[in-house]
């Protein structure tokens, strides 16, 4: 009988606690539709760019699964250019320059297979980023540092700011005269420290540890890196004043963190579902993943990810703004 006492409490705890239940029954059904579109999904077939009317090849081509396009030679190096496709073919139909994309391994093999069932006599490569040695870790590895960075920061700064909440150390602040935005902002600079710290930290084992493939200077990859920290940080802190402890903390992490990874850039989402596209575009480490690719395996500059800086600095701005207005409920 008091076994059953107990069952009964549990239960109506569960029963009205509404972010365990979403947990439970919510968060596996999105994560679960998530994995089954990223990895049924088709794989995207290359595209290649042809800069000479060879009818010949031209058919041959169109029965592989490559997607093939009849282009002129300038057309097709901004196409490439701009990542439209994975490579363009100048020459004739027997002995032809294949330019790469060359910043995805898989893609760059893609091709050459597609290439190499048309048995010319001869293949020259270029690569317009990266090189012959770029391997798959390369093209994951400016992904996975944004995701390590953003994962760690948000989880710490969340729980830390929660404990200073739940503590009574932020009360005992509200009352003092301390404005609500020096709080905030004291409580951020005070955690960047740490996580600035930490950022280097990972940044520098990838790189210089494990030799990950980097055009970029040190310093480029640690500015996206910090604003990835900053955006992490500030969301950490503010998705904590919806939770009450750390357990409730830490249930953010399959609706924030999950899909964030599969969405980022990890795989290619080319043949997904247009909601799915939309939702990539409002998830910072897309943004974050993107500017890291484009100056370590691209070779581009501050300025070419500028766009991309700018939305990490409006996300963190936002959660900072969230934070001070919603500090004192």
């Amino acid at each position: 009988m008091r076994i059953l006492t107990l069952i009964k409490r549990l239960v109506k705890q569960l029963f009205y606690d509404k972010r365990t239940l979403a947990l439970l029954f919510a968060a596996p059904l999105l994560i679960f539709s998530l994995l089954n579109f990223v990895f049924s999904s088709p794989s995207a077939a290359a595209v290649i760019d042809l800069t000479f009317d060879q009818e010949m090849l031209s058919e041959k081509l169109s029965n592989t699964d490559a997607v093939v396009n009849v282009v002129s030679l300038e057309e097709a190096k901004n196409r490439l250019l701009d990542g439209e496709t994975d490579a363009y073919l100048e020459g004739n139909a027997r002995v032809f320059t294949v330019t790469l994309e060359g910043s995805d391994p898989t893609a760059n093999q893609a091709v050459m297979n597609v290439l190499k069932s048309l048995a010319p006599q001869q293949i020259e490569v270029n690569y317009l980023h990266g090189s012959d040695r770029l391997e798959t870790i390369d093209y994951f590895a400016p992904a996975l540092i944004g995701f390590f960075v953003f994962f760690f920061v948000f989880l710490i700064s969340g729980v830390a700011f929660l404990r200073e909440r739940t503590s009574g150390t932020l009360e005992r602040m509200l009352a003092s005269p301390l404005k609500r935005y020096e709080i905030v902002l004291g409580y951020f600079f005070g955690f960047g420290i740490f996580a600035i710290l930490q950022t280097i930290l990972v940044q520098w084992f990838a790189i210089s540890i494990l030799d990950i493939y980097s055009e970029a200077n040190f310093f480029s990859v640690l500015l996206v890196n910090s604003l990835l920290a900053a955006v992490a940080l500030s969301l950490g802190s503010f998705l904590s004043t919806f939770a009450k402890n750390e357990f409730q903390m830490v249930q953010f992490i399959p609706i924030v963190i999950l899909p964030q990874i599969l969405l980022c850039g990890l795989f290619d989402l080319r043949n997904m579902p247009g909601w799915i596209l939309r939702l990539a575009d409002v998830l910072p480490l897309t943004y974050a993943a993107d500017a890291l690719r484009g100056l370590m395996i691209r070779g581009e500059s501050l300025t070419d990810v500028s766009l991309s800086l700018l939305v990490l600095v409006g996300f963190a701005s936002l959660f900072l703004i969230g934070n001070v207005l919603l500090l004192r409920k």
